[in-house]
């Protein structure tokens, strides 16, 4: 049976990523279930950094190594920038991707079940060079990982 969950739960965040990368599930869509609440909505049109990690409970995150980031050095185009976050860290129930230079920070929240793999990637709108921060959510802390992507070609209206 949790072969089956597991499947079930990796296919349908594929899709839901794919969806989402290509333009067909905005934030405000994905999060309308309730799976995240009206809050969290209200997170993805913060327009600062800093009120985007309080807004995800990140706001005194600590720094870990344990978080991988797959994500390309140097962007040719804004628009489509593949990043891949993947962690062995145990209990893992959020991971959250925060682009620091965007108008609106906050670009993805992936919610984790019990026993699924803390795994997550999807393409992010980047408007120009900037840090672009992993953070995961494990039990009731938070850990970060940042990785500077420069983007040759904006894709938030530069």
């Amino acid at each position: 049976m949790k072969r089956r969950t597991f499947l079930q739960g990796t296919l349908t965040a594929s899709a839901a990523g794919l969806a989402a990368g290509a333009g067909l599930l905005t934030p405000g869509a994905v999060m309308a279930d309730g799976h995240g609440g009206g809050d969290m909505a209200a997170a993805f049109k913060l327009d600062n950094y800093a009120a985007a990690m309080e807004a995800i409970g990140a706001k005194d995150a600590a720094e870990s190594g344990d978080i991988k980031i797959k994500a390309p050095e140097i962007a040719e185009n804004g628009a489509v920038v593949p990043v891949t976050i993947s962690t062995e860290m145990e209990g893992v129930t959020q991971i959250a991707m925060v682009v620091t230079e965007n108008p609106t920070p906050l670009a993805a929240v992936f919610n984790m079940t019990e026993g699924a793999q803390a795994m997550a990637s999807t393409r992010l709108k980047m408007g120009k060079t900037s840090d672009m921060v992993a953070v995961v959510t494990a039990g009731d802390k938070s850990f970060m990982a940042k990785q500077e992507i420069k983007v040759t070609i904006g894709g938030c209206g530069g």
